[in-house]
């Protein structure tokens, strides 16, 4: 579903799960977002993080954002992963 460009910042768009199937330290994962965008993670409970707008959203300058996130755990060596969402935001303003 679109995000409307008329979001206040901290409006959670996604529920992230990350899994690793590893045991002790290996099986700590850390995620972030690749790229300069008006998004954050925020860590939520147990291999769980909420996607949110950081700053304000304007459809006139950008209308589709593709949202790489990446997960790397602590192991030794470490393995990581990425995984891309396409957000679309939606006009509020037109008529």
């Amino acid at each position: 579903n679109p995000i409307p460009e008329d979001s206040v910042p901290s409006t959670v768009v996604a529920v992230i799960n990350v899994r690793d199937r590893d045991s002790g330290d290996n099986r700590q994962v850390s995620c972030n977002i690749d790229g300069d965008l008006p998004f954050r993670l925020e860590p939520s409970a147990e291999n769980t993080y909420k996607l949110i707008t950081a700053s304000a959203l304007d459809r006139e300058k950008v209308s589709t954002y593709k949202i790489t996130i990446a997960a790397r755990d602590r192991g030794s060596p470490a393995l990581s992963s990425r995984a891309a969402l396409v957000l679309e935001v939606s006009d509020v303003n037109d008529n």
